[in-house]
């Protein structure tokens, strides 16, 4: 089969590998609009159970994804000066930068040609048995065939920055700062020996009554190291432009898509869909879409066939997770319902942001619910066998 995957994140790379070790006499090319090493996105996160996926598809990549990742297993939140410690699964942060380069070496060692600085426009179709769009959500090819992929978007009302900064972070770590504008905070967490990712947000009023909507960059971080010297320790918050441009802050924005397919023509990661990065599965989305393609099309013959098993399979998948985005991104939209709870609640809640019920339940009646929940088996096992049917179900209706 000729391959022709467009774009080159890590649902085109790891592609590109698995379909290179289905089958050595695949052709397939990764098309990267960008030069390489030029990627932005400081670091990502990961749990344990994508690396045990990735450890039976490819143990050699899975052990250098392993060998280049943090690790921590707690979590800190940060209210005013008061301190919350919360102690959980572990959960895994790598470069973004690292990432990619593993896969691309591991694609090019397998004999995938990787192009880079290759631009395809909306028309440049590759001639291939099989097109891969992973061009992320603005994709060219998804947006060629706009009418039939059926492309909506959802615009989160917060906006948020992602940003770098030399404080190593060894647990995965919130700050809430309370400003005369409202309410500011961040989440960070290590993904070297010395870099984190520090992703800050605010209601678009308070974004605008800090005046961060007007500053150049060198004053926008700044005034967020300001705001967050409690967690920052000294160390700087480093931007992406790095000249007198703004701080980019944006609104999330939520894809979704009526069809992945059309032909020969499939999406893949951020062109089929995106959730919110407050559940930081972005990756390991991308990731196991690659993984369900490339087994569908090993397991059946027909394109189409393969291509609408492929669909089937991970929207199925991603109900819950959608769900589970969703919910958490309104939970910080609609911090004030929780942020002036006792800190131990607060930071449970922060933790449940995920569940569908939590919106219609009086957040202190919730929390002495779910605590007594816990306390009895039955009740725990039947609340973590039904909370993830619900959300599928809830979601799959709206």
């Amino acid at each position: 089969m000729k391959v022709a995957c467009v774009g080159g994140g890590p649902a085109g790379l790891y592609f590109s590998i698995l379909m290179k070790l289905q089958d050595p006499s695949h052709h397939i090319t990764v098309y990267e609009r960008n030069s390489a090493g030029s990627t932005y996105g400081w670091g990502v996160t990961y749990w344990a159970g994508l690396l045990d996926k990735l450890t039976v598809h490819d143990p050699e990549s899975a052990r250098a994804v392993a060998d280049s990742s943090v690790r921590w297993s707690d979590g800190v939140a940060h209210v005013d000066g008061v301190s919350t410690t919360h102690h959980g699964d572990e959960g895994h942060g790598i470069g973004r930068h690292r990432l990619l380069d593993i896969l691309t070496d591991r694609a090019r060692s397998l004999g995938v040609r990787v192009e880079f600085e290759h631009d395809l426009g909306p028309d440049d179709l590759p001639d291939a048995d099989l097109v891969v769009a992973a061009d992320g959500i603005n994709s060219k090819l998804r947006e060629r065939y706009a009418d039939h992929f059926g492309a909506r978007v959802a615009v989160g009302r917060n906006v948020y920055t992602w940003l770098g900064t030399t404080r190593v972070f060894d647990s995965f770590t919130f700050s809430f700062a309370e400003t005369e504008h409202g309410w500011i905070w961040c989440y960070a967490y290590g993904f070297s020996g010395d870099h984190s990712t520090c992703v800050v947000e605010c209601a678009p009023e308070t974004w605008s009554g800090l005046g961060l909507d007007r500053m150049n960059e060198a004053d926008g971080l700044g005034a967020l190291e300001k705001l967050f010297a409690d967690i920052l320790d000294g160390h700087p918050l480093i931007g992406r432009a790095q000249t007198d441009d703004a701080v980019q802050w944006l609104n999330f924005r939520t894809l979704t898509n009526e069809t992945w397919h059309l032909g020969n023509l499939v999406l893949l990661g951020d062109a089929a869909h995106t959730t919110h990065y407050s559940i930081g599965a972005g990756t390991t989305l991308a990731l196991e879409d690659a993984i369900a393609l490339a087994e569908a099309l090993r397991t059946t013959d027909e394109l189409p066939a393969a291509l609408a098993r492929y669909e089937r399979e991970r929207r199925d998948a991603l109900l819950s997770v959608q769900s589970a985005a969703r919910h958490s991104a309104a939970w910080y939209e609609n911090l004030a319902r929780y942020i002036h709870l006792p800190p131990a609640q607060m930071f449970a809640l922060l933790g449940q942001r995920h569940s569908p019920l939590l919106p219609y339940v009086p957040p202190q009646l919730y929390y002495r619910l779910d605590r007594a929940v816990e306390r009895l088996d039955g009740l725990r096992r039947l609340k973590r066998w039904l909370g993830p049917r619900v959300a599928r179900t809830l979601h799959a209706r709206r």
